[in-house]
């Protein structure tokens, strides 16, 4: 006898509430890239990025803001790409650390070039994040690119899925796939092989960059963005994967879960809050008819 997989958590426009609308009208404005954690005392911690079009400053800010709802937040704290000396910045990830601290994990354009890097910054409270104390995390070399990470702790060690671009050939930056990696202390990494990677001729054949893990007894999931060509660039639409471990994941899928009707279909960057008996608090980032991406909510109920 087979146990049926529980349900998983799947966005509908339908149901959505606008978290954080973008700071400004027109396709390149956005305000996305969410990264969610609860806290002891049940109020939600929110990292997400807010970015303008080239030209008028790309991804200039990580926002750190909190809710007791999961719907209407309050700004902690703000970081500018020039805090960090980056031409942008995109998105965050926000984690709690195994001693009652938490960590952010940023992600920064290097002036003048396609390389990326991600630093990490530890504070006692979110809204004590700084620049002032990133250190290194991902730095790549001037041929690879590292962003976007979503990084876990289990309990025992920490995992870590991080987006990667092979800037060698400008023609193929835009491409993207995700590397596994994992660590004793979330600081230093052992990077392995890839964990989700394009599919030829598929719908995400050009960029498959997993967003949100979830685990559970059935395995592992990944919630992921991808593409199928480069004019789709920051149109990513979201896909799932599924993996028996956590360093290799796998999709037969011909579609993807969820697209949004508007803008190129972007909706991307899902990020998966479980909070318990089959609900969940999920966070994205979609296109609207005007172009801009706003930030999106929906609770999740799966049980029924």
């Amino acid at each position: 006898m087979t146990t049926a997989a529980p349900p998983l958590p799947h966005p509908d426009l339908g149901r959505s509430r606008v978290v954080v609308s973008a700071p400004g009208s027109g396709p390149g404005y956005w305000a996305g890239g969410p990264s969610a954690v609860r806290d002891d005392d049940g109020s939600y911690v929110l990292a997400y990025r807010l970015r303008r079009p080239v030209g008028k400053g790309r991804g200039f800010a990580n926002v750190i803001a909190r809710s007791t709802d999961g719907e209407e937040f309050d700004t902690l704290t703000v970081l500018g790409s020039d805090e960090f000396g980056a031409e942008s910045l995109e998105r965050p990830c926000l984690v709690r650390r195994p001693d009652g601290g938490w960590r952010l994990y940023v992600s920064r354009a290097t002036p003048g070039t396609l390389h990326w890097d991600v630093v990490a910054i530890d504070a006692d409270r979110p809204e004590d994040f700084t620049a002032a104390h990133a250190v290194p995390v991902f730095s790549g070399d001037p041929v690879t690119a590292y962003k976007d990470p979503v990084v876990l702790h289990d309990g025992e060690r920490w995992h870590a899925w991080v987006c990667c671009h092979e800037v060698g050939d400008p023609a193929q930056a835009d491409a993207m796939y995700t590397r596994y990696a994992t660590s004793d202390d979330g600081l230093q990494w052992d990077i392995g092989e890839p964990a989700l990677a394009p599919r030829d001729g598929a719908w995400d054949a050009r960029g498959t960059r997993i967003a949100s893990v979830v685990r559970d007894e059935t395995g592992w999931l990944a919630y992921y963005d991808g593409r199928a060509h480069a004019d789709q660039n920051w149109s990513e639409q979201t896909g799932v994967a599924h993996g028996s471990t956590p360093d290799r994941f796998t999709t037969t899928a011909d579609a993807p879960l969820a697209v949004s009707p508007d803008g190129g279909g972007g909706l991307r960057y899902l990020d998966v809050l479980p909070l318990g008996d089959g609900a969940y608090r999920i966070y994205y980032e979609a296109a609207r008819p005007d172009g801009a991406h706003d930030l999106l909510t929906e609770l999740v109920l799966t049980d029924g």
